[in-house]
């Protein structure tokens, strides 16, 4: 359930109830030739709606589903020149904190934040939240499943990272008019050092691409759809599940 069709008062039943609030995370940024560049938001935001409602129907857990944080860290395809909006790490963190914040101060006792882009760092946001409201509410950073699922649904000797067939696939199952078929490119990048302080995607790649997106497909994406509802969902039941310490 979206938190933003919600009113007031309602908001404040379903938190006195026990709901989980999640806080999807997204950002702008190229997503090579071929996707939009809202792709990690919008799929942050799917994910998190489908899983909500997976976890509801299967589970019987409710949660509800902040609107998608739209902007954060990207410095790493900045070198790109356009398509970004960038927000340094320090604004990142305090907006994230501010919304957990908001959110046990209206009563949710467990949050989610659900990261659209693996390589934004919040576990630090996460921990200081936890040691503030100690008792009182607790934060969950999941891990993201995605590389698993790919992995297990679909081929692990094709190389990924960004832009990538698991992404392009997802893209064409949901939404195929915003992906540009006749843009997606040949793989054309070097191996990534994802551990680089000063990551710039230009370093490694013409197009903007990390891994390989010509063996996406539409079928291969609802696949790789369904594993990815269904291992969220059980995420979000697990968080419902867990202890407030």
């Amino acid at each position: 359930m979206k938190f933003g069709d919600l009113t007031y008062e309602e908001i404040r039943k379903w938190a006195a109830e026990g709901a989980l609030a999640v806080v999807p995370t997204g950002c702008t940024e190229q997503q090579g030739p071929h996707l939009p560049v809202d792709f990690d938001t919008w799929f942050a935001e799917a994910v998190c709606l489908a899983a909500a409602g997976y976890a509801r129907e299967t589970f019987g857990v409710q949660v509800l589903v902040l609107p998608v944080v739209p902007f954060g860290p990207t410095p790493e395809h900045r070198s790109f020149g356009s398509g970004y909006v960038h927000l340094p790490q320090e604004i990142h963190e305090a907006l994230v904190l501010s919304i957990l914040n908001s959110l046990a101060d209206q009563g949710f006792r467990r949050l989610v934040v659900w990261r659209g882009c693996g390589q934004h760092a919040l576990g630090s946001v996460v921990d200081r939240f936890n040691g503030e409201r100690a008792g009182e509410a607790r934060a969950f950073q999941p891990a993201l499943p995605y590389h698993g699922i790919w992995c297990r649904v679909g081929d692990p000797s094709v190389p990924g990272g960004h832009a990538d067939s698991f992404a392009t696939s997802i893209a064409l199952h949901l939404r195929p008019e915003s992906v540009r078929v006749e843009r997606i490119p040949d793989p054309q990048h070097v191996s990534v050092d994802w551990d680089d302080p000063e990551l710039d995607f230009a370093d490694y790649s013409s197009t903007g691409v990390i891994g390989d997106p010509t063996y996406a497909s539409a079928a291969l994406g609802a696949s790789l759809w369904r594993a990815v509802v269904e291992e969220a969902g059980l995420v979000l039941r697990g968080v419902a599940e867990a202890a407030l310490t």
